[in-house]
């Protein structure tokens, strides 16, 4: 696919355009569109976001992606009437069969797969959220590697209301990003959280006022990032990832083998020669 064609891709439920803010060119915007009410993750989304973002991760163009929600909110969270049709099928039975039990595996499996690939893309990840980010969603933002939201925004990891152990990846990427004693607390109570409370507990970096303001803010960081050598900021990104589950002496190992590999760039020759010629760099990731 070319990437005239991914600016513009929509699928049963993402919507995939550049951005209009600064070196929008650079910048993907995915947006969650439903088909459930309030952007709810069934499972065409489960099918949708891996696909698509294998594709912004191959996409030379895209330097960094930015994630979203469509009208009201953010996302309700697991649509759960749509996976009990299409994703669950069994899951409600007196008596499941062995079969019934080992498609629900394969399903929790490839659900996990699925937020897995938000966090292995390569580009960095922004995700703005407004309104409710609910279960599914929290799940979703954990994976992504910068978090915005309105003011309005209210959050909750809200499986165990549901009977449910949330088993797509929130408690274990959560105590990276808040610690453990709020992960277990949030995930055990099942209780909802405003935006403030977000902010001071680290799962969001900053909140505005608005949705509005959100969106300018977000597109604003992401054009500071696709500013920055493509090179650099990626295998900040990938270093950052290896470097949780590496020793610290091997993860020091890890980068200095980086950055012998690709420290020698296009890239480093143009931020000297435009220090030397005191402007802007413009950076080509080569």
């Amino acid at each position: 696919m070319s990437s005239d064609t991914l600016a513009a891709e929509s699928t049963a439920s993402l919507r995939v355009e550049r951005s209009p803010g600064h070196l929008g060119e650079h910048v993907s915007e995915v947006v969650l569109t439903g088909p459930g009410k309030g952007n709810a993750l069934g499972p065409d989304f489960w099918r949708d976001i891996p696909a698509v973002f294998a594709r912004l991760d191959a996409d030379p163009s895209v330097r960094v992606v930015l994630i979203r929600g469509s009208g009201s909110c953010f996302t309700y969270g697991l649509d759960l009437p749509a996976m009990l049709g299409g994703g669950l099928p069994g899951l409600l039975k007196d008596a499941p069969s062995v079969a019934d039990r080992a498609a629900l595996l394969d399903t929790i499996r490839q659900m996990q797969g699925s937020l897995t690939a938000v966090e292995a893309c390569r580009k960095p990840v922004v995700a703005a959220v407004h309104g409710w980010c609910i279960g599914g969603g929290v799940g979703l933002i954990a994976a992504c590697d910068v978090r915005l939201c309105s003011a309005d925004a209210r959050f909750s990891v809200r499986e165990v209301r549901l009977a449910i152990v949330p088993d797509i990846g929130p408690i274990q990427r959560l105590p990276r990003i808040i610690g453990e004693g709020m992960t277990r607390r949030l995930a055990m109570t099942g209780e909802d959280f405003d935006s403030a409370r977000a902010e001071r507990i680290g799962l969001v970096s900053d909140v505005y006022p608005d949705e509005g303001s959100l969106l300018a803010a977000g597109r604003d960081l992401c054009g500071v990032l696709a500013g920055n050598s493509p090179l650099a900021v990626q295998g900040t990104k990938q270093i950052l990832n290896a470097s949780r589950d590496l020793p610290q002496g091997a993860s020091l190992e890890h980068v200095a083998v980086w950055n012998s590999a690709f420290l020698p760039s296009g890239d480093l020759r143009e931020a000297v020669t435009a220090f030397m010629e005191k402007r802007q760099p413009r950076f080509q990731g080569t």
